[in-house]
This record gives structure tokens, sequence and C-alpha cells, in this order.
């Protein structure tokens, strides 16, 4: 007998999206009459599963809803119009009949789907590292880009400061000096001590935020504090590759309950740059905005290109060395990674 051929992962993803595709189909599809729904009312998406969206009504209730098929987009966090339905037919309260121009959208690229948007309608990105796993600025400046150029504004929290030694504290300090001086927004805390908590709480009010950051830095734990009641479940980092694990697979948006909101998914905590243009990531590092444009060459590489601007600006101190070496390690990131091709052509 031959011996079966080997599938290859793009066969297996087709095959895997071909049958969920028939499942979907099997799903009966309600087709609402006029008469069968209330009045057009507005909402929140804070949850979307496939075809279905969980809607917050003014009140506060939530309804699982259809979507038209004229909404091309629906995400979490976006504000939408919706009808609700005089009866409940398979747990579906309603359907949504249009969404609202959105504020400011984060997305992430995606290898199957190009860049993916995962939120909407969010005010702050709050970029959480740490003092263990080792403090990693590169990390920072990566999620920095990120917030500039969704326009969406960026704040730093350094948690676990419980955990400061003589070692590391002056280090971090230095680096945190740099991101003051270029005017960000830095708070510190430690869920351990539940110091800077209440700080914290105070930014969050009247916001619609997100915790990005690498695992193991505690962005499940401070959720936890901030919202006990949830249950979040957490993992403690490994003694041995200092690292953690998320445990949440869907986008959702919850309430504080000291005001404010937050849209919390594994697709927002950790995502990369490599859709992003050498531009856009040299536009994501807002100090450099005074000497852009003013380079010998046009085609300058801002690496040992003679008559760089940007280098002549960290020799005259108006911009940081690290700061620098920190944009040429994405610049260069971008052109090792053979999927910005994809993205930028």
């Amino acid at each position: 007998m031959a011996k079966a051929k080997k599938l290859t992962k793009g066969q297996v993803r087709r095959i895997k999206a071909n049958q969920a595709k028939k499942l979907r189909n099997k799903v009966e599809q309600i087709d609402w009459q006029d008469d069968e729904l209330g009045e057009a009312q507005l909402g929140t998406v804070i949850s979307r599963f496939g075809q279905h969206a969980d809607v917050e009504a003014d009140n506060g209730e939530i309804f699982r809803c259809n979507m038209r098929r004229s909404i091309g987009s629906l995400i979490c966090g976006d504000k939408v119009l919706w009808r609700q339905g005089k009866a409940t037919e398979h747990s579906i309260s309603g359907v949504i009949e249009a969404v609202h121009e959105r504020e400011s959208v984060l997305s992430r690229p995606d290898v199957y789907d190009g860049v993916k948007p995962i939120a909407a309608n969010i005010s702050q990105i709050l970029i959480v590292s740490s003092v263990l796993p080792a403090f990693n600025a590169d990390i920072i400046d990566r999620y920095l880009v990120a917030a500039e150029e969704t326009d969406i504004k960026p704040v730093i929290v350094l948690n676990k400061t419980d955990l400061f030694d003589d070692e590391n504290q002056d280090e971090i300090e230095q680096q945190l000096d740099i991101y003051r001086a270029i005017g960000y927004q830095i708070i510190y805390v430690s869920n351990k001590t539940q110091a800077g908590i209440d700080e914290l709480k105070q930014q969050l009010k009247a916001n619609t935020s997100v915790f990005v950051g690498q695992s193991g830095v505690g962005k499940s734990t401070l959720t936890n504090s901030l919202m006990p009641e949830l249950g979040v479940i957490t993992q403690e980092v490994s003694e041995n590759s200092g690292l953690g694990q998320h445990t949440t697979t869907v986008a959702r948006l919850y309430h504080f309950e000291q005001g404010g909101d937050l849209i919390d998914s594994p697709g927002i905590r950790e995502f990369g740059l490599w859709h992003l243009t050498p531009e856009q990531v040299c536009n994501g590092f807002i100090e450099f905005e005074d000497f852009l444009g003013l380079c010998k060459f046009r085609d300058c590489k801002h690496q040992t290109d003679p008559g760089c601007a940007l280098i002549a600006a960290v020799e005259d101190k108006k911009i940081h060395p690290k700061r620098l070496a920190s944009f040429q390690r994405i610049l260069a990131s971008l052109n090792e990674n053979t999927l910005t091709t994809r993205f930028n052509d």
C-alpha cells in the first residue's frame, strides 16, 4: 500500500477553514422581520464570537446579537446601532444594524489575515514592563512605536517594584529618565505591596485602556488587583525560564468599578511591528521629528550613512544614543523578517 502523502500546513489550514465554513452554514440563520424587532438603540460590543457579538445596552444589560451582512468589520469596543428582538431565538436576542465610525483602532499583523484590527475606540495603551523578567527597553520602544502609529496615548507602567535592588534599580531608573525627558508618563506599581495601584486606578478612570507587554510582566495579575471579582486566571513566572503565559482567548471589554474600561485579549497583549514601513517606525520615535528630512541623502538608512541628521543629533546630545540604537535594531528586524515584504510591497 502506498504511503499517504503528508499534507502541508497550508493544506491543513484550508481544510480546517472549509470545515468551519460548512459548520457555520449549517447553523440556522435567524431572518429577523422588521416587526419582530424593537427600536434602534446604541450599544457597545464587549466581545465578538464568530458571526455573533455580545452587545451592552445603555442600561448595562448584555445581548447576544447577529450581524447584518452589510457589516464588514466588527471588533471589541465598537459602538453600534442595534435592535432587540421581541423574542430570543437560539440564544440570539437581537441584530446589529450598523457600526459607528471608530475614534481609534488597534491592529496587529497576522500571517494569514494581513493587518487585523483587534480593538476599537481605545484612548490609552498601558505598556507594562517589570523588574522581573529583566527590564527590556527595546520592547517598550516597540510598543511606543505602535501607540504613536495609531495615535493612542501610551503610558509606561513599571510593575513589580518590590523586586528593586541595588543592582537593577539604578540601571532601570536611568532608562526611565530617557522616557521622562521625551515626555512619556511613567507609573510605578507593585501588585504585592499595592504601591501605586491607586495612582493606576486614577489613570484608568474615564479611559478605555489596553495592557500590553511581554509575557510574565504581570498584566493578568494587575487585572486581578483592579478587578478581583473577575477571578482572572494567572500563572506564576517560571523559575527556570522567567516567562509566563497568558490565558485570555477572546477579546472582551470590562468595566472598572472606579470608572473606565479595559479591553483584554492575547492579540492585544503582544504583537509585532513587521507590518510597518521604516518611515512609520521612524515617526514612532517622536523625539526624531525635528531632524527628519535633514539627512544629506534622501535614502539615508540612519545607520552609518554620512550626513545622517539623527547621528548628528546624538553627537549633539539632542537624541539619546540608546534610543537611536533601539531604532536601528527595529529597522534591522524589519529587514530580517521575510513577512515584512508581504505588507509593505
